[in-house]
């Protein structure tokens, strides 16, 4: 009886085992069947952009007709799937490797940050990034004091992410449970860690407008109306810039619209398949050629007082910059990430855009949903 009962114990187990074992297999078949569906969605899309890029010498803005791609290439998925496409114009945003301290200070106030801590959030994101920055609040940032010590790698933000390591940004993006909140994704979405000389005015939002523009609310109603075909400008529909001086047209002689363009620097591309309750998410940034190129400048050694950067990209504490490197550099591996062999598979294609970034599924942060407007 004993040996029937631990025969019984020791077959259950090894069925629990066998069925987890099997669910893992099935989620991951189910996974890359949904990846191939992506993929094949992405390469649509990106022939359906370039078929725009040509037509109007250049990528400017959704209205001009490539924000349902698919459908205008007649191309559905099939086999019971669903795919969404969205865009967001990731040249709309302020790149960072410009970004001084006018600019970040200016944000900052702009969301009623108090100007103590707008002054502090300044010094530790400059002092992070750049060499030889003096801050001028008291922020402190001896990094070698904590529990794992580190030295802060004095170039330009790679990720987001980064901004967990950061004195003082720390403790306002980031809430008790380690999870960025509202004030991480307000700067993640006004600020670009990519490359570019221009901001494209017409995928800028408020912030980007108010902070690097100077605009008033009666500016920035004027283009939105005039993208949108609304108000004054209801009666020629939905319209783009193709021309600095169209910009300036719209948006009159006050503010600073010589630092915005009107052309798609580096336009991210989100493509969601659904199968049933199966989910899969691809997320690409793109560039167009002479358009945004990634940040390569390396970590520099503090201990050393030496800078191990390469022919990359460097930046002062002006923000200026000198050399950009567009060649993309990664760490050494033996074995390539599923990242990087997408990359690698989709530079082999020859396509006219280049690829600055690819991630997929959980390397995609879910911007945590909007609470409820109060009933009225």
């Amino acid at each position: 009886m004993v040996t029937l009962l631990f025969t019984a114990a020791a077959l259950v187990a090894f069925l629990e085992k066998a069925s987890d074992d099997l669910l893992v297999a099935s989620h991951v078949a189910e996974a890359n069947r949904l990846r191939r569906t992506a993929y094949s969605a992405l390469e649509v899309t990106l022939a359906v952009l370039e078929d725009f890029r040509q037509a109007d010498n250049g990528l400017h803005a959704a209205g001009e007709g490539w924000d349902h791609p698919l459908e205008w290439a007649d191309w559905a998925p099939g086999n019971g799937k669903t795919v969404e496409v969205s865009f967001q114009d990731e040249s709309g945003k302020i790149p960072l490797i410009h970004a001084d301290s006018t600019v970040l200070m200016g944000t900052f106030q702009q969301w009623q940050i108090a100007p103590d801590d707008a002054q502090k959030l300044t010094d530790g994101i400059l002092g992070w990034m750049q060499q030889n920055y003096v801050p001028t609040s008291l922020v402190t940032t001896d990094y070698q004091q904590g529990a794992i010590p580190y030295d802060p790698p004095l170039r330009s933000l790679r990720s987001f992410s980064e901004l967990a390591a950061i004195d003082a940004v720390r403790d306002k993006f980031f809430g008790p449970d380690g999870r960025p909140n509202e004030l991480w994704w307000r700067f993640c979405n006004t600020f670009s860690i990519f490359n570019f000389k221009l901001v494209n005015a017409q995928g800028a939002g408020a912030d980007v407008l108010t902070a690097l523009g100077q605009f008033t609310g009666d500016q920035q109603q004027n283009l939105s109306d005039y993208l949108a075909g609304a108000g004054k400008y209801q009666t020629q529909g939905p319209q783009w810039f193709d021309s600095a001086t169209s910009l300036q047209g719209v948006m009159g002689g006050t503010g600073s619209a010589s630092l915005f363009g009107v052309t798609i620097s580096a336009l991210r591309i989100n493509i969601t398949v659904h199968e049933g309750h199966a989910l899969y998410r691809l997320s690409a940034v793109i560039a167009p050629q002479g358009g945004a190129t990634t940040v390569q400048t390396t970590a520099t050694d503090i201990k050393q007082g030496a800078s191990n950067s390469a022919s990359g990209e460097t930046t002062t504490a002006n923000g200026a910059s000198s050399s950009p490197s567009t060649t993309p550099q990664a760490l050494p591996s033996a074995v390539p990430t599923a990242t990087q062999a997408s990359a690698a598979a989709t530079a082999n294609l020859q396509l006219p855009y280049t690829v600055l970034e690819i991630v997929e599924n959980d390397e995609i942060p879910k911007e945590p949903p909007q609470p409820p407007a109060p009933s009225s």
